[in-house]
């Protein structure tokens, strides 16, 4: 899973990795999103809801064996 498209969006409306634990979302969840590590859907939930949009907009699903090739 890619969460690349979740720090474009912070970034084009001003929002930093502090402001997501401003947030409620904690540095380990962070650090998850920035691995591109699973996270639980409530979180996709709060994600979304504090950047006003829908979950294809912050994640998308790479397929690892074509990502190697």
């Amino acid at each position: 899973m890619s969460y690349a498209k979740l720090f474009q969006l912070m970034e084009s409306k001003g929002l930093k990795k502090f402001d997501l634990r401003k947030a409620g979302i904690s540095p380990t969840i962070v650090d998850r999103l920035i691995k591109g590590h699973d996270v639980n859907t409530s979180t996709i939930t709060r994600l979304c809801r504090l950047l006003g949009c829908q979950p294809g907009d912050i994640m998308e699903y790479i397929d690892e064996s074509e990502a190697a090739e």
